[in-house]
Parts: structure tokens; sequence; C-alpha cells
């Protein structure tokens, strides 16, 4: 079965033809093709009632030249004309000669990594599965499962499903070629709560390879859930508490911690963790980068300069040990890729992570909750994106329930969370053993003593 019934030997033909093209220039060291197709589905629900429905297809193909001198040019086209193909490799060309020239370009000599099918990326049954009236019976199923679980809910703000599949091929003169292929599904729920004269917007979503992997009931109860919990919320008096991050608040800082260990991030001077291999930078926890994870969104068997990925250790027992690569920074920093060469159609590789796990400890989310005697369950951080990358200083509003001796003591809301991000890793105590999977982010529950909190 195809993912987007791409015809495979017509693109096989298109990328030969420009490999041959960049083939005939003397001063280029080589080239590469990366083509990409992708088909996707979406359908979302206001109360009930069709919001939004929509389809499309995107997709092209690029050519990256590479000089002798480390120029490197990139052009792309969704025409697969020979006449369009030839103009695209003539701009490709043009565009590397008057790039500037840089260190450590190469192209993976080889060989390619073998397929995707060892790490469940592609769900047979999706086009059979989720068709137009599956996505509507999904998406009537989360509206009346949220509506029934609690009187609060004033309205299901949405209930939406999406899925998707997507095709993707790579070659070089180096002689690599090879597809992959993926599907994607997803789920949502957003509800609006009222308690009194108190309304509070919440949501909780799934995101998987496979649709058997997706649980409706479970996203729409979380969502009621979860909203529950912080309706009403009030702030805190100011003062330093433990707090305990549930995964989903761990997954998102494990999200911006993952691109200060991108080795371009480095070399740019915007990364907390530049010089800091070797150092202490938090307290008992290991986060990895793992693409050959089964059924993860962020596998894959080889990156996208064909360098097969693999796992890498970032922090380990708190301390960063490694930074993630592709050819080109590694080639500067003396190492080896790390096959996180990340790469869109019209743009030349870079580094990003794959998929990051912080591993789990031994201690369950009770027992955790067991040690607070006054603290605060973080379910919700504002302002993420506002970290410094480079002195790590934040401030963050947070939402979640005070814990007193060990029990849930009512919603808070309007605080502020305001440190730094290297002290605030330092202060992990504990980890717990819920892993779960946001995305391609998993993140188990954190136990953080002595916190400030700015409050009333």
């Amino acid at each position: 079965m195809s993912a987007t019934n791409v015809d495979r030997p017509e693109i096989e033909a298109a990328a030969e033809f420009l490999l041959r093209h960049a083939g005939d220039k003397r001063d280029l060291l080589g080239a590469d093709v990366l083509f990409f197709c992708g088909k996707s589905h979406s359908l979302s629900l206001l109360d009930g009632s069709p919001e939004e429905n929509s389809c499309g297809v995107s997709g092209g193909i690029s050519l990256r030249c590479i000089g002798r001198d480390g120029r490197q040019g990139v052009a792309s086209s969704n025409n697969f004309s020979r006449s369009s193909l030839a103009e695209m490799a003539e701009w490709s060309y043009a565009n590397c000669l008057a790039g500037e020239r840089d260190e450590g370009v190469s192209l993976h000599p080889g060989p390619l990594a073998g397929c995707d099918e060892p790490l469940e990326l592609f769900d047979e049954n999706l086009d059979r599965v989720a068709t137009a009236g599956f996505r509507h019976e999904a998406c009537s199923k989360m509206t009346e499962a949220a509506r029934a679980r609690d009187p609060k809910v004033l309205s299901v703000r949405e209930a939406s499903w999406s899925d998707g599949a997507a095709e993707s091929f790579y070659a070089s003169t180096s002689g690599l070629s090879g597809w992959r292929r993926g599907t994607s599904v997803a789920c949502g729920v957003t509800v609006v709560m009222k308690d009194g004269e108190s309304y509070e917007l919440g949501s909780y979503g799934q995101s998987k390879r496979h649709v058997g992997d997706i649980d409706l009931d479970e996203a729409a109860r979380k969502a009621v859930d979860r909203t529950l919990m912080i309706l009403g919320g009030k702030p805190l008096p100011t003062g330093k508490y433990t707090l305990l991050l549930e995964p989903e608040t761990s997954a998102s800082i494990v999200c911006e911690i993952g691109d200060m260990f991108c080795a371009s991030e480095v070399h740019k001077g915007r990364s907390l963790m530049a010089g800091r291999l070797g150092q202490a930078v938090a307290g008992p926890i290991t986060l990895v980068d793992d693409a050959r994870l089964p059924r993860r969104a962020a596998s894959a068997s080889y990156d996208s300069e064909g360098v097969p990925t693999g796992r890498t250790v970032l922090i380990d027992s708190g301390v960063a040990s490694a930074y993630l690569y592709n050819l080109q920074h590694a080639a500067k920093d003396g190492e080896r890729s790390t096959g996180n060469a990340s790469r869109g159609l019209s743009s030349l590789p870079d580094v990003g992570a794959s998929n990051l796990v912080l591993q789990p400890g031994p201690d369950s989310p009770e027992s955790l909750a067991r040690r607070v005697s006054r603290g605060f369950l973080v379910m919700e951080l504002m302002g993420l994106h506002t970290i410094n990358p480079v002195s790590g200083d934040f401030s963050l509003g947070a939402k979640g329930v005070f814990v007193e001796n060990g029990e849930f003591a009512g919603p808070v809301a309007g605080v502020t969370i305001a440190d730094n991000l290297i002290g605030f890793l330092k202060k992990i105590a504990a980890v717990g053993n819920d892993l779960k999977f946001f995305g391609s982010i998993g993140a188990p529950t954190l136990l953080v003593e002595d916190v400030a909190i700015a409050g009333e």
C-alpha cells in the first residue's frame, strides 16, 4: 500500500535526472535530492456542529548542490517536467555559486540505513478506517463524552480529528537512495467549564502513528478532568514551594531543553548548554534523543542527509553528556553525525532533535505527592517561548492545584514561576515512573524542590 499514491518510478527517474545534471558541474563536490509528498484530512466540531473540514496534498522535489569550497545552494519545484527540473537544477547551481563558503559540508558516503518498517511508522489500516463518516463519528463521540463527563461543561469548544500520510525519497551522488513512508493521526478536545462566576478553558489531545492507538474517551475525559481541577483557581501566597510537574508539563520543558543541545544552536551562540558538556546541569534526570522508538512521531531509520539515526544521551544522571549533530557541525567539532540532520524542501540541512525522552524513575506519582507538605501541582505553564536560550532566565505564568500534606487542596491560578533553567533543573529531586508521550516528547512526573512562586 502506498501512502500517497506516488508514482515511485517517476520520482526516482526525476531524481536521477537532477543528480546527473549536477554531476556535469565539475566545480561541485556532489548533490542530493529530497522528495516529499503528504496528504491530510481534518475535521472539527463546535458543540456538535461542523466548524472546519479540510483536506490537502502538498509536496515537491528539491536539489541541493555542494561546491568543493563548501558553498551550498538549494532549489525546489512541484513541476516534474524535464524542462522544469532542468531549470530548477540550474537555479540550485546558481544559488550554490552565490552562497558563502563554509567548513564541514559533505555528503554521507553510505550505506543508507535499512527501511523504516521495523519502526512501525505506517498504518496499513488508515485509509480503510479514516473515512469521512469515521472522522465525524469520532468528533461526535468525543463531544458527547465530554458533555456527559461533568455538568459544569458549558461548551465543547472543539472536538477535532486529523489524519495524514506521507512519503519521502532521498538520493545523492554518493549512490544513496531510499524511500520512507509514515502515517499520523491526532484527536483533541477543548472545553469551556463554568462554576458560579468562574470560567475555565482547557483541552487535551493525542498524537499517534496508528489509528488503533487513539483513545477518544481518554481525550474527552482528560480534557474535562484537567479543566475541572483548575476551575476557579486563586493565587497562592508568594513564597517557596515544592512543585509537582505532571508529565505534560514536564514534556513542555523538555521540548525547550532539546533545542539547546543542537550543535547548530551551540555554534551560533544561542544555547545555554554551550561549553557545559561534562558539567552537572540538572538533578537526577537522564534525557535521551532516540529516533529508533517504534510508532513514535519523530522516528526514522535515517535523517535528511541519509545518515543512520540512533540514540544519543544528552543528560546522563544530571550531567550534560553530548550534543546532536548533522554532518557539517560534526565535522566542525571533530565528531560523528548523530543522525539528526533536519531539512525542508527549500532549506539547507540543520540540526534537530528527534524523539526526546526524559527517562522514568522508580517513584509513582502518588508516592511523589506524599512527599509534598506544601506545594503546587503544575498543570499548565504559559510563556515557555520566552525562556532565554542563552541565559536560561524565565518568568512563566502557571495554573494547577495546591498540594498540602500530600493531598490536593484547591485550584491555583494567577501565579508566576521565575527562575533560571539550570537552577530549576538542579532542583529536580525525584522522577516518576509514569512516562507519557506527547507527540515526539516523552516525560514523567517530576518533583522540584524549593521553587519561588509569586502570587498574592
